[in-house]
């Protein structure tokens, strides 16, 4: 039998050419998020004459956390609409359209209205866009094609140096001129990406992204639209006795949405399982997932705190002098994609060297949670040595960033790529909006967790986390030859 298409294409680095297109793509997607988030604290808790809007700190990271939480959470909706409505290519277009002018919003100078309008566009935009693209990118290589894993890693190299750059540019904006002109620096990014992703597309991406996979019958449109404002109705009904009880506050609302995050993978793993369009292997495989997806919420959870408990170390606790130049603290966010850039050619490098040697991904998931507990573990040390009322040296976040980033490459790629594969064929897009799910439910944990983070408990907070990531790592390793029979020949 004669190779496929897919497998004879090795244009890019090896790597079939259509990876290239999504991820620069991916790239400014990236860039125009990871810039805007990179100021949105210090912009929520700046004093009004500093151009902020004043906010309570433990309010603002929470805030924060529940924005990330929703910009992933609306992956469900995006991995619909492409499964049953549009295909992935112009779902990811539309997306990256109200990605742009989220970032617009925010250049406004407009206060707290400017910024509820860019999280609404931003997070229904990142929703569509991000896990189709994903998904596209693993429809590019075969079933099995050994080179999936060293692809993902690529793109994760892509995604994260659009991650890097901005940071750095943005913030300098933010700190020599003012908020907005950062922000709009993220909006032209995500123009820019759009231009290129329009150009090669049609060239170089699977044809099969052009149509939805599953796409939807006349007579199931009217019991979901029924659903829908069933939905809408049970949520009108909650904010409604929210406002009656005094709880339709800043804090409620963060609330309400936690446990919403929290319900939805449930939810949609009894959804999944229970189809009758999955076969006995599929959901052999989907429950397999379950442990891995729990896994990869604690690591999320660790992970993202960058933004928000170490982004406050960074301004508060950390020297930021460098002789008569003052480092701004957004500059931080840029370790995270700093590291993962010079780890990815090594792990890119190692899985292909390994080849069928290499641990399965269960395995890899215990290594990357005992990786992130240690960079909690590093951040113990400075605050045990020196107290919570000196600043001390940047090195100390280098060093937690550096490690935290090993636990990355272990799992963040190694996701992506066995959920792809273990994903049911009807399911396509929606299971890998379960991997996005997982950063959902963490961030919104997160929304709950970062209140305990205080001067007074910061010592026992990152012990206590980075303890709980080793045990939960213990776990997995325990149960990992059970998750690989259920993985039904996926390694």
């Amino acid at each position: 039998m004669s190779k496929s298409k897919r497998d004879v294409d090795h244009a890019f680095f090896g790597q079939p050419r259509g990876l290239a297109t999504l991820a620069f793509t991916e790239f400014w997607e990236r860039f125009s998020y990871y810039g805007m988030r990179a100021i949105l604290l210090y912009y929520m808790i700046a004093s009004l004459e500093h151009g902020g809007l004043a906010m309570n700190a433990v309010l603002a990271a929470s805030i924060v956390s529940i924005y990330g939480s929703l910009v992933y959470m609306s992956s469900v909706l995006g991995g619909f609409v492409a499964d049953r409505l549009w295909g992935g290519h112009r779902t990811v277009f539309v997306g990256g359209i109200f990605i742009m002018f989220g970032h617009i919003a925010l250049a406004v100078p407009a206060g707290v209205p400017a910024l509820i309008i860019a999280i609404i566009l931003i997070v229904i935009g990142t929703g569509m866009l991000k896990p189709n693209i994903s998904e596209m990118v693993g429809g590019l290589y075969g079933k099995d094609d050994m080179r999936r894993d060293s692809g993902f890693s690529l793109l994760v190299m892509g995604i994260n140096l659009g991650s890097f750059l901005s940071p750095i540019i943005v913030g300098w904006l933010r700190q020599e001129v003012n908020y907005h002109l950062g922000f709009s620096i993220a909006a032209f990014g995500m123009f820019i990406g759009l231009i290129i992703y329009i150009i090669d597309g049609n060239k170089y991406l699977n044809k099969e992204d052009f149509q939805a996979p599953d796409p939807i019958q006349p007579d199931e449109l009217r019991p979901l639209l029924w659903k829908v404002a069933g939905l809408i109705a049970v949520l009108v009904i909650i904010l409604v006795a929210m406002g009656v009880t005094g709880t339709l506050t800043g804090d409620g609302v963060v609330n309400l949405i936690t446990m919403i995050a929290i319900l939805i993978p449930i939810w949609y793993f009894v959804t999944i399982i229970r189809s009758k369009k999955v076969t006995k292997i599929e959901r052999s495989r989907v429950i397999s997932y379950i442990p891995l997806f729990i896994a990869a919420v604690f690591f999320w959870a660790i992970e993202e705190q960058g933004s928000t408990v170490l982004a406050l170390f960074a301004q508060n606790q950390t020297q930021l002098t460098l002789g008569s130049f003052h480092i701004p603290a957004s500059w931080f966010q840029s370790l995270n994609p700093l590291f993962i850039v010079v780890y990815t050619p090594f792990f890119a490098w190692l899985w292909v060297h390994m080849g069928k040697k290499q641990p399965s991904s269960p395995k890899k998931y215990v290594y990357g949670l005992i990786f992130a507990g240690l960079s909690y573990f590093a951040m113990m040390i400075p605050v045990g040595l020196f107290g919570t009322s000196a600043r001390v040296s940047p090195l100390w976040l280098v060093l937690s960033w550096a490690i935290v980033e090993i636990a990355e490459m272990l799992i963040s790629p190694v996701g992506l790529s066995v959920t792809t594969k273990l994903a049911p064929k009807a399911f396509k897009s929606q299971m890998m909006s379960m991997w996005f799910l997982a950063d959902s439910a963490a961030q919104a944990i997160n929304a709950q967790v970062v209140k305990l983070y205080t001067v007074q408990t910061e010592f026992w907070y990152f012990a206590g986390i980075g303890i709980a990531s080793v045990v939960l790592a213990v776990l997995l390793l325990f149960i990992t030859p059970r998750v690989e029979r259920l993985m039904a020949g996926v390694n």
